[in-house]
Formats: C-alpha cells, sequence, structure tokens
C-alpha cells in the first residue's frame, strides 16, 4: 500500500525521529520545535498527522506516549523526491538533471554516486 504524501516540515520531523527515537512530543518540541519557532501544539498536532498517515507509530511507556518511525529513512526520502518529481516536475527528472549540472558544489563522493547511478540505468537499458 502507497502511503500519503509528507510535506518538507514533516520530512524534517520524521527525520529529526529517526535520529532520536523513541521520542516524546515534550522532546520533540523543546529541540526540533524550539528551534523552528514550533508551539509543542503544532509538533503534536505534526506528529499525530504522520501517525494517521502510517509514518509514525506511538506506544505507552511510563504515562507518555514514546514515537517511533514504522519506515527507514531512505525510504522516506525516496518518497518525497518521487512526490517532488511527479507533482512539480511532471514525471521529468531533466529539470532536475539541469539543476544538478549547474551547481558548484557537488562533492567527490556526489559526483561518483551520481556515476555509478548513471552506470546503473545504462546497464539496465541494455537488458531491456
Amino acid at each position: 500500500m502507497r502511503r500519503k504524501t509528507i510535506g518538507d516540515q514533516e520530512l524534517a520531523l520524521l527525520q529529526y525521529i529517526g535520529e532520536n527515537e523513541p521520542t516524546s512530543v515534550g522532546e520533540v518540541a523543546a529541540s526540533f520545535g524550539d528551534a523552528r519557532g514550533l508551539a509543542r501544539s503544532t509538533v503534536l498536532t505534526m506528529m499525530e498527522r504522520l501517525r494517521g498517515k502510517g509514518y509514525l507509530e506511538r506506544q505507552p511507556h511510563e504515562g507518555v506516549y514514546r514515537y517511533h518511525s514504522t519506515a527507514q529513512q531512505h525510504e522516506v526520502v525516496n518518497s518525497a523526491v518521487g512526490s517532488f518529481v511527479e507533482k512539480t516536475l511532471q514525471g521529468s527528472i531533466s529539470p532536475f538533471v539541469a539543476w544538478m549540472s549547474e551547481k558548484a558544489e557537488v562533492s567527490d563522493n556526489e559526483l561518483a554516486e551520481l556515476q555509478a547511478l548513471v552506470a546503473r540505468l545504462q546497464s539496465q537499458r541494455k537488458e531491456d
């Protein structure tokens, strides 16, 4: 089953929780929320929306709900990128590739990853 899409702020929150799980609303509000000027109620609302979308689960622990993510971080990022390509770029990666070619700050590691990706795509094409 495909999960519902999430926004930029939800993605950042989900990544934060993934790095700090299990965590409570209070803990997230005090670190993630305060740094972004978000009230505790806003953080709670976002966490509950993510739970409703299936990205978070919560378990009671000593009178407080502790939240943890249900997906691996790479799955969440891949989903967000896929949604961006489909919705914003109408399914075409050409604008993204053009942006990457103009970006002056591509590290050696990123360049190696891109070269490996191109090689894998070319190999898949030959198999088809």
